[in-house]
């Protein structure tokens, strides 16, 4: 299914423009069996993340209880409710890495970025998560940016894995 209104991620729109967007893709879904999932994909492209005050307005203009659209914005891992970064950090922590030292690498890179498991940095930079194995045992300890996989990561590299993104 494609939209008619396209996304936007524009850093310039007012929060107003935003929002009349938001209702444009509602809209354009509503009362299509199975709508949600797309309506709150192409709002996460447009909007950045699901707050509660837009899951509101999905559930509201879908006549649907706010636990609904707040249980699937939940559920899947591709959504999220809470701000992202410019650049998603995954560190690898299968048991390949984690034994070769996925541990300490996740540790530093919160100490480097200031940042908690699941969180964006202050700057909106980074969000760093973890994930369970990311199918690079060979290249064991992994972390990816982006979706770019970076073998054989350590502490003392970190920095200067972190300086690509500039």
């Amino acid at each position: 299914m494609a939209t008619s209104t396209p996304p936007c991620t524009c850093g310039n729109e007012t929060e107003a423009e935003k929002r009349a967007r938001i209702v444009e893709i509602i809209d354009e879904f509503k009362g299509q069996p199975g709508c949600l999932v797309q309506i709150l994909h192409l709002v996460q492209v447009s909007y950045g993340y699901l707050p509660l005050e837009i899951q509101q307005l999905i559930a509201e203009r879908l006549d649907l209880p706010l636990s609904e659209v707040y249980g699937v914005s939940t559920f899947y891992s591709f959504f999220s409710t809470q701000p992202r970064g410019e650049h998603t950090i995954r560190v690898c922590m299968g048991t390949a890495c984690y034994v070769r030292g996925g541990a300490k690498i996740l540790k530093r890179l919160g100490e480097l970025l200031d940042v908690e498991i699941g969180g964006t940095t202050k700057d909106r930079k980074f969000t760093l998560e973890v994930v369970r194995c990311m199918g690079a045992c060979a290249m064991a300890p992994a972390i990816s940016i982006d979706g770019k996989v970076i073998p054989q990561v350590n502490p003392d590299k970190l920095s200067r894995v972190l300086a690509m993104c500039d």
